[in-house]
Parts: structure tokens; sequence; C-alpha cells
């Protein structure tokens, strides 16, 4: 071989050995990301209510179309459909969501209504090995349910031209697009209204009675959600499911309503750890709590609202009954002029008998401070103890029993802040939703341990959405000796699944129609 040959032949082959390198690097550097429309269908059996039955898991990503036809987001989801259950217009839908916002359809997904349940104790506490079983209370032997995961949480992410995006200026401008069109508490509504159309069409569950159910602020976003269903889809429902609900108008009110809608969470949180006076203490919760909620309305709630105008006697009276009522001492709660925070309730309970902090969403929970001083707890007890369990379990049974497995990560809470809260109209969005539809009552859900939103302010809520009273006897209120996730407690998850089922049957029209129950519930 020529030396001139020689070097062509070598100058080839070191070109076609870069050649392979480089496409063998593209091939492993590729983007992560999952096709915006893609389904993974797998088949189960589970014993509900002492019956086997059978069902589908359909786990995939569904689009959100624009005005324009194009895919701008992609919903992750799962689907349960029970097999051989009938037909679709006597087979009820279940619409699920959590709250946040930013948080993944993860809570209720393996802790309450789905088949199954992630490992943990009797009273919610994370055990290990991690890992899911089989959930005995579900409703899926009344309902078919589909776990909904907002843009940005669980594997939901909005979907960008990548091309464009690397153009000087335009990611800003994408993302920014991307926060009006979805973060906020009706741009959220709108654009879960139009997925939500979608899902039902695709899979042909147009004649079934469908029901909502929201979780924190799912509340929320399940109250808007029934009317812009009804208004802008023509979808109508038969139930809406509040799950500790968070009403901002109630977050956004006068400390003369929110402060003192939360004693009778001090009672009760305060009748857990054994700090109230004998006289209480020795009393059942339930029955103590009536006492604790008369005396917030009737005698808290006027004393706040006087505020610097009532006499230091009359201040000190109050003090003395709320520190009768919330285990804290009367020092304390006129240091805070009678409007005691949660933070410092969690962080002053047990500051002289244990030194612990106690849990925000559950207040059963203790947690450990660097320090007894301060006006709140270092962290979030419960939190992070439900993250322990929850994390594992659902990456889990994602991957390996539905058999969907994917690179991106699962969003436990997800990067959706700023959120507008402008214009939040959900509760009245939700009582005008009820007097156009006679069909539709209403569920609220609620743990007398949570101190985020609290039973007594879900109470508050169902009263003051339907001020007229026309309304009420399609509103039930269910309570349980619980936190946040009332469910996490085993008696509560068994009650708590009882109820919701009990309230799908009870809701079910049979045939009656629409206006002769309108004119029943009038008379």
């Amino acid at each position: 071989m020529t030396q001139v040959l020689k070097n062509n032949f070598e100058k080839s082959f070191y070109n076609l050995i870069l050649v392979l390198l480089l496409s063998s690097s593209g091939a492993w550097a590729q983007d992560i990301a999952l096709p915006p429309d893609t389904t993974v269908v797998t088949n189960h059996t589970t014993t509900l209510k002492g019956v086997k039955i059978s069902y589908t898991a359909t786990t995939g990503t569904q689009p959100v179309w624009d005005e324009n036809g194009k895919a701008v987001a992609s919903l992750f989801y799962t689907y349960y459909k029970r097999s051989n259950a009938g037909t679709m217009a006597d087979r009820p839908l279940l619409i699920s969501f959590n709250g946040g916002p930013g948080s993944a359809s993860v809570w209720m997904h393996v802790a309450y209504t789905g088949p199954k349940v992630l490992n943990i104790d009797e009273e919610g506490y994370p055990q290990q090995p991690y890992g899911v079983h089989e959930n005995p209370n579900s409703v899926l032997d009344v309902a078919d349910i589909v776990f909904v995961n907002p843009v940005n949480t669980g594997y939901s992410r909005p979907i960008r031209d990548e091309a464009k995006a690397a153009e000087p200026g335009k990611l800003k401008a994408m993302k920014e697009a991307e926060r009006k069109r979805f973060f906020g508490i009706n741009a959220d509504i709108k654009y879960l209204a139009d997925w939500i159309n979608s899902f039902v069409a695709r899979h042909n569950r147009w004649l079934s009675p469908k029901y909502l159910i929201g979780d924190s602020y799912g509340g929320t976003r399940v109250s808007g959600l029934a009317l812009e269903l009804q208004e802008k889809q023509w979808m109508y429902l038969n139930g809406v499911i509040l799950v500790s609900p968070a009403d901002y108008n109630y977050f956004n009110s006068d400390p003369a309503i929110s402060s003192a809608l939360n004693l009778p969470y001090f009672t009760a949180a305060a009748w857990h750890h054994k700090a109230l006076p004998q006289e209480l203490q020795q009393k059942d919760l339930l029955d103590i709590l009536p006492e604790s909620e008369n005396y917030a309305l009737d005698h808290l709630m006027p004393a706040l609202a006087r505020g610097g105008s009532l006499s230091m006697d009359e201040k000190k009276k109050v003090a003395e009954k709320m520190s009768y009522y919330s285990g804290l001492s009367v020092k304390s709660i006129m240091q805070n002029n009678l409007d005691v925070p949660t933070q410092f309730f969690w962080k002053d309970l047990l500051r002289e008998k244990t030194g612990q902090t106690i849990g925000r969403l559950d207040s059963r929970y203790l947690g450990l401070d660097k320090s007894e001083a301060g006006d709140g707890p270092d962290y979030s007890a419960e939190l992070t103890s439900w993250l322990h369990s929850f994390t594992p379990a659902i990456n889990y049974y994602i991957r390996e029993e539905l058999k969907f497995k994917t690179d991106i990560k699962y969003n436990m809470f997800g990067p959706v802040r700023p959120w507008d809260e402008r214009n939040n109209n959900t509760r009245d969005d939700l009582r005008k939703a009820m007097a156009e539809n006679p069909y539709l009552n209403l569920l609220f859900q609620s743990g007398f341990y949570d101190g985020a939103t609290t039973y007594f302010n879900a109470k508050y809520t169902m009263w003051q959405l339907d001020q007229s009273g026309k309304l009420q006897d399609r509103m039930s209120f269910k309570g349980y000796r619980s936190g946040h996730m009332m469910y996490l407690r085993k008696e509560d998850l068994k009650s708590a699944n009882e109820d919701l089922r009990e309230f799908i049957k009870r809701t079910r029209a049979h045939g009656k129609p629409a206006k002769i129950l309108m004119l029943w519930k009038c008379r």
C-alpha cells in the first residue's frame, strides 16, 4: 500500500470512528421527555367488601389542547376501571385531585380511595420496608376512579417548542405564557375542565354519573370546576367531595373570623395531647367540641371584632376561657391580644410540658426544634414523616406494578409559584352550580387534628356557601379523629371510604327527573 493510500485509509477510518462516537453520544444524550399522548394498561384483581373484583389500570399521558388545537401540556393520570360492571350509564366516575397548589395526585391515590395503599402503621406513621398493599376499603367497587396530575406535578409537564426556546429571550417568554395559562386559580380550573371533557369523551363516560373529589387546595379546584364544567363544557355532576378543603375566602378574612374559627381545632389538638383541664380532658372529644364551637361563634368572634375597644377586664375573661379550651396559658393568649396564630400554638402547646412542637397538617405528630424558644416550629413534623413513605411507594408502584417507566422525576410537589389568587369566586361558583343543578350534592370530610385547613373552617365554609339555607339538605359534613389526610389512620380510612361509598350510592338519581327533585327539595 502506498503512503498516500495508507494516509487516506487511516483518515477515512478515524473519520468513521468519530462519526460513530458522535452518533452514540447523541443517542445517550437525548433530552428526557414523555410522549404527550400515551398509555400503559395492566390487569388486576382485588377483594372489596368481601367480593373479588377484576379491574384495569390505565396509566398514561393525555394532552392539554389550546384554542387552536395545539398540544400545550401533557397531564399524567391513572384510571381504574372495574371489569364487567355493567353499562357506563350505571357506573359512576370519580375524578380525583390533590391540592397544594403544586401537589401531585399521590396522597389520595395510594392512601385513600385507590385499590392499593402504602405501607404505614395503624396511626399513619411510616414503616419500612416501604411499598404498597391491597386497600380493602377502596371505593372501586362502586365507582371507577381517575387520578389527575395538574401541570408540573407527577409526570405532567408543559410542552415547548425546544428549537424556539433556544432562541435568545424566547424561553423566558414561554415560561411567562405557561404561568398565565396554567398557574392560577382560574387558569387552573379552565384548562382542567377542557382536559376532563377530552378524557370523558375518550373513555366513553358521558352517560356516567360524575363526581369530583378534591383534597386541600383541591377543594378550591373542584369548587370552581363544578361550575366551569356545567357552563363551559355542559357537563353536570352528581356530587363534589371536599376533603380538608382550603377556603381562601376564610384565609383572607378578618382575624375576628379566621382566628376565632381556630379555637375548636386548638381544643381538639390539646385534648389529644392531654393538655386540657381535667374537667374537659376526662370527656370524649366529640362531647367537648360543641362547647368550644359555640364559644368561638358566640363569644370569641364578637370579642375579636371589638379589638382595642374591649376593656382589660373583658379581655382577661376571654383569655381565661380561651385558655380553658386551648391548653395555652392566659399570659401567652393576652400577649397575642386574643388573636393566637396557629404557628404559635404548634410551638407553645407543649413548650412547658415536653418541649416538643406539634404538627401543622396533623397535630398528633411531634417535632424537635433546635430551641424551645420562638414563635413557630422549625419544620413540619408530619410532612417529613409522610414523605418518608409516600415518595418510595408511588415511584415503586407506578414503575413496577403499573409498568409505566420513565427517567422523568415524579414531582411530589412541582414548581407552580407564583400562583395567581386573584378573582377567587370558587365558593360562590359552587353555590351557583348547585342552584343550576338539582342533582348536585356536597360532602365535606375533615380531620379534627388538622391545623392547616381546620374542620371548623370546613363547617363555616359549608354554612357560608349557602346563606339562604335552601341548599343545606344537599350538604353533609363528616369529621374524623385524624389530621389533614384523615385517611392515614386505619380506622378513619375505613370510615371515610364508607362515608364516600354511601354518598355516591345516595346521590345517584336512579331515574328521578331533576324537576321532581327540585320541587321536592323546595318543600
